[in-house]
């Protein structure tokens, strides 16, 4: 297990402190834009993070006063004058990143501070909440360079819908914060000055959950909507059994019970 210590990478940082990892990109000279070493950076320490028993609440942010502006200008320069296959693996690493982030095990909160662009929305809308300043703002613009927003696609669209997610793509207007928080982008947005707090407070929420009730929570969201009648009420039922009976559900039932603090919670 990775106990608290912090980590600087050439694009990213790892910090784990008390149970929580935040990983920051930090490239605030230009925006926190991504190239292939920060899709790899921060799909590394997501995987690492995943599988330590130590992290039980993981904080995706920017460093500065961008979250992330998206593709570098020279990362897109280069795939531009590449062929098919090179684009083809290196959009592959873009996607297992955004699902390293989707799948991890462990509540992933997006701290959006300032211009989210591109792949930055996709960053944030892979996370399970997404907390952003006053100042935040989305953009899809990739249309507007003749692209679309491909690999971040499936997880904007589990945010806001097909209806919302089929007008700002074709359009690829800017949104402000307000509005994001309507469509579901953002969970919450906080007042001038509160980001810090309003992500301190989540995160304690969060760790005062079950860890292995908050994973299950994750995967009946996920697995319910493409099964079955007949799937998810064997599913449903089989997921309570088990966490009746888990070590993690006595527990905190007896905690509950004993008007105590369940022991995950000390």
């Amino acid at each position: 297990m990775m106990q608290n210590h912090k980590e600087e990478f050439e694009t990213t940082t790892l910090k784990i402190s008390d149970g929580v990892a935040t990983v920051t990109m930090n490239r605030p000279e230009i925006r926190n834009a991504f190239d292939e070493r920060m899709i790899a950076e921060v799909h590394n320490s997501i995987k690492a993070v995943s599988s330590d028993n130590s992290v039980r609440v993981v904080i995706i942010t920017g460093a500065g006063t961008a979250f992330s502006a998206g593709a570098d200008i020279s990362w897109m320069r280069r795939m531009g004058q590449s062929g098919f296959e090179e684009n083809y693996q290196d959009a592959l690493l873009l996607a297992y990143m955004f699902d390293s982030i989707a799948r991890c095990p462990k509540p992933t909160i997006a701290r959006v501070n300032g211009a989210t662009i591109g792949g930055g929305s996709g960053l944030a809308a892979a996370c399970d909440i997404a907390i952003g300043d006053e100042k935040a703002f989305f953009s899809f613009s990739e249309v507007k360079i003749g692209l679309v927003p491909a690999c971040i696609g499936p997880y904007v669209m589990r945010k806001v819908g097909q209806a919302r997610s089929r007008e700002l793509f074709i359009s690829g207007r800017r949104i402000y914060a307000a509005e994001a928080e309507r469509y579901g982008l953002l969970n919450f947005v906080s007042e001038e000055n509160k980001l810090d707090d309003d992500v301190a407070k989540l995160t304690e929420r969060l760790i005062s959950s079950g860890p292995e009730a908050i994973k299950a929570a994750k995967n009946l969201v996920s697995d319910v909507p493409d099964q079955s009648r007949e799937e998810f009420i064997e599913y449903t039922a089989r997921m309570i059994a088990e966490l009746r009976t888990s070590p993690e559900g006595r527990e905190g039932t007896t905690a509950f019970l004993e008007k105590r603090k369940p022991n995950w919670a000390d």
